[in-house]
């Protein structure tokens, strides 16, 4: 498996696949094409179908600056090796095209060049199965956190203290918001993590004031993204308000330190590795349990560790997370990062940490293993129809984009893809 800093990367919302990965493509194709007349970027599949709904354009706008650049939409065309895929153009004076690149933004804000496999390249860990990893701590009796710092590159716990830095800024950023509407959406939804942390905050009940937090948290990071603030990748963008939410809860009411929260991520970076190179994190490969799902099982391990559970409460606890994930759709309406998206984060942020007290609770021993419940996880993602599949034209989006349009509210992002 990769570092953990291909897990993990901080950057602009509201989308790690159709934002940052459009942008670091962009970066990279304008860098190396510096004298070019100008750009052109052909999006496919479901970078086409919701691009605009997660301002791919705007992304890509900005990695090219200054430089005359064309964007076309061609959500007729479904790659077989990744459903999000961009070709890159240089032209010359003459329109003429004298360099190209074929890529995938594969999830994560990761890139991978056509007909190259996905976890193809250089790895730094020697195992690519959450049971493996357990077998070898086992063995030479290591924590997860200790294997990852034997493993990984030598500066690791300064990169995890950078994103732990940046994912709690974020929540900070999302609770101070002063305005009332998030921008740049026709769906003029409302901010709501200050309301929520207020309410939470005077809450006598200990069960609502727990979950109101865990909400507040996770609303705050998510707005945030939907606002293109910066966040981090956990693994997604749409994704990204879980595991932060669940990691300040638990280090405000548990005073777990800093380094003991990095410590935390590299258990739950480990999680989101095996599921990345297993399975899938992106929504347009296998729905929004590939993101969610995912999210929520790095979540609910990370909070096994906080609360001192052993490796085998922690694998449990992913596993159960993802578990009660399984066949959920990525179906965000009018192709925006908003509905459901936003609350799905809240939501699975409350369930990570009760999956945590759940094994607590139940003990370790159980049927199905994380590794297994990955394999369903794919596999439920690949028998979705492709409406479910980030494209906007099924599920919630299907109902409630006729439902707007008859209403006059807006006008959804339309895809030749058809119905389902």
């Amino acid at each position: 498996m990769y570092s953990l800093k291909e897990l993990y990367r901080s950057g602009l919302g509201p989308s790690s696949s159709h934002t940052i990965g459009p942008f670091r493509a962009g970066n990279i194709f304008r860098e190396k094409n510096p004298s070019t007349a100008s750009f052109r970027v052909i999006l496919q599949g479901s970078l086409a179908a919701t691009g605009i709904g997660h301002f791919t354009d705007k992304a890509l706008e900005m990695a090219f600056a200054e430089h005359p650049l064309e964007i076309v939409w061609r959500d007729d065309i479904w790659p077989e090796q990744h459903p999000n895929g961009m070709v890159l153009e240089a032209l010359d004076n003459n329109a003429q095209i004298i360099d190209t690149w074929n890529v995938f933004s594969v999830g994560g804000g990761a890139l991978v060049d056509a007909g190259k496999d996905i976890n193809a390249g250089e790895h730094c860990f020697p195992h690519n199965h959450l049971s493996e990893v357990m077998d070898y701590c086992a063995q030479h009796n290591l924590t997860i956190p200790e294997y990852v710092e034997k493993f990984d590159s030598e500066d690791i716990w300064e990169y995890l203290e950078g994103m732990r830095v940046a994912m709690m800024q974020s929540i900070t950023n999302g609770l101070e918001i002063t305005e009332k509407i998030i921008p740049n959406t026709p769906l003029k939804y409302a901010y709501k993590a200050p309301e929520v942390y207020k309410k939470a905050s005077l809450e006598l009940n200990a069960a609502i004031r727990e979950n109101g937090l865990l909400s507040a948290y996770a609303l705050a990071v998510s707005e945030q993204n939907a606002s293109m603030g910066i966040v981090v990748t956990a693994p997604t963008c749409g994704s990204c308000g879980v595991l932060p939410a669940v990691l300040r809860y638990l280090q405000e009411t548990y005073n777990k330190t800093d380094k003991e929260i990095c410590k935390a991520l590299a258990v739950a970076g480990i999680l989101g590795l095996v599921a990345k190179h297993n399975a899938s994190i992106s929504g347009a490969e296998a729905g929004c349990q590939a993101e969610i799902g995912v999210s929520c099982s790095m979540a609910a391990g990370a909070a096994a560790y906080l609360l001192g559970y052993d490796i085998y409460h922690i694998e449990n606890a992913a596993e159960v997370a993802m578990e009660h994930h399984l066949g959920m759709t990525c179906d965000p309406l009018g192709g925006y990062v908003l509905i459901p998206c936003i609350e799905r984060n809240a939501t699975a942020a409350v369930r990570a940490l009760q999956s945590a007290y759940y094994v607590y609770l139940t003990g370790a021993e159980h049927l199905i293993t994380y590794d297994e419940v990955l394999q369903t996880m794919i596999e439920t993602g690949k028998d979705m129809k492709d409406s479910y599949r980030e494209t906007s034209i099924g599920g919630l989006a299907k109902y409630y984009n006729r439902k707007l349009k008859e209403n006059n509210a807006f006008t959804p992002i339309q895809s030749s893809k058809g119905n389902c």
